[in-house]
């Protein structure tokens, strides 16, 4: 990440602090090379060896607490303010910060609903506690959750112009693979050709390699997150790829559908249109209703009540996720009422969130209709990043 994106993340964070009544906001870590925090990359940029405290106030002053010999990785480069280093231990330096600065609030980065937030390993959560224990800001901390699903979510101008031209540049390939697809070609071809772009383009991949893209032709096609297969395109299919770059330290999440016409077609069978009208609409429903302050689960029911009755089973995951630095970012989706999303389903949406919208459905005898697209929340509503697909593509 740029230093210029830290530092308005920063005075992001400070923004999201006082309008959650919570005096800083404290990273705590150590040996961040071999498990880093996912915080780390947005507002501090280098990993630390000792353990460490990086900390910003809700008037937007920021501070390093770091080993001695690390404290010039962190002067200059304009994201702290001050840097404090220690020889022997980080508990003196940081107990004496805490009773200069009185906070009423330390949050810190565990969390039981976000693994973005999640980023303190257990033991060196006792470590901080014992530091603090007698001091009274043990009793102090509470989930930086709220504060790193907003600071993630919420995007910075210079952060949604690269996401628009990481998703411009996704469409174009898969303008490319339009040309591609044909009858006898395999998903694992067309996946590989999809790769051979990226590479020449000196893009990365989204998410990991096995299922980036993901590829399916033709019915009983694999779940929505395995990879591609020898299974070839044939006559009467149904295709569609699921596919995301990774441009700037940014992702892109989109996906596609096509038909392969038979011989004697013209147009695609009535289940086939159908298939992909549905899709299509539910997500311009939702899209017509996304704003901020709403639910992300009452999203996911618009959709998800459209498909169930216009006949189809229900689609098996969430209606959408927030988009950004990693392909599932943010805090909140637009997800269902189903235990395994713990609270996320009932966090509201907020503006400048970056959200894909994917229903999907199977059409028997041809394959699985599905569509991505991604939005970007307005004060006044959604609007597409992605130009959505309105039209069944025919091969």
């Amino acid at each position: 990440m740029s230093n210029k994106i830290m530092i308005e993340k920063i005075k992001q964070a400070a923004t999201i602090l006082e309008e959650k009544d919570i005096d800083m906001w404290m990273i705590f870590a150590r040996e961040s090379s071999i498990m880093q925090d996912p915080t780390i990359e947005i507002v501090i940029g280098k990993n630390c060896t000792w353990q460490s405290a990086f900390i910003i106030d809700r008037k937007g002053k920021t501070t390093a607490i770091v080993g001695s010999l690390e404290e010039d990785n962190y002067k200059g480069n304009g994201q702290f303010d001050n840097v404090i280093g220690y020889l022997k231990s980080v508990k003196e330096p940081l107990v004496n910060f805490l009773k200069e600065n009185k906070p009423n609030k330390i949050a810190i980065n565990y969390s039981k609903n976000s693994v973005l937030a999640d980023g303190l390993p257990y033991g060196l959560y006792l470590n901080l506690i014992e530091h603090l224990k007698g001091t009274g800001f043990e009793k102090k901390l509470v989930s930086s959750e709220e504060i790193v699903s907003a600071l993630k979510g919420r995007k910075s101008n210079t952060e949604f112009l690269i996401m628009k031209d990481a998703v411009d540049k996704t469409l174009d390939i898969f303008d490319q693979v339009t040309k591609f697809i044909k009858p006898g070609v395999s998903e694992i071809e067309i996946g590989n050709y999809i790769k051979s772009i990226v590479k020449e383009k000196g893009y990365g991949l989204a998410w990991d390699e096995d299922h980036c893209p993901a590829v399916f032709t033709g019915p009983d096609a694999g779940s929505a997150h395995s990879g591609p297969t020898n299974k070839k395109v044939k006559k009467g299919h149904m295709v569609n790829i699921d596919f995301g770059i990774e441009y700037k330290g940014y992702c892109s999440d989109l996906q596609r559908t096509w038909y392969v016409l038979k011989d004697d077609e013209t147009n695609a069978p009535e289940p086939v249109q159908k298939g992909f009208n549905v899709i299509r609409d539910a997500i311009q429903m939702v899209a017509d209703k996304l704003k901020p302050g709403i639910l992300g689960c009452e999203m996911d029911d618009i959709a998800r009540s459209y498909v169930i009755q216009q006949g189809y089973e229900e689609y098996p995951h969430g209606l959408g996720h927030q988009v950004g630095r990693k392909v599932h970012d943010g805090g909140g989706g637009l997800l269902p009422r189903w235990e395994r999303y713990g609270q996320t389903p009932y966090m509201r949406v907020e503006e400048n969130q970056v959200y894909t919208i994917e229903p999907r459905v199977p059409v028997a005898g041809y394959g699985v209709s599905t569509l991505e697209e991604e939005v970007i929340v307005r004060k006044d509503g959604a609007e597409f990043i992605s130009k959505p697909q309105k039209k069944l593509m025919l091969i």
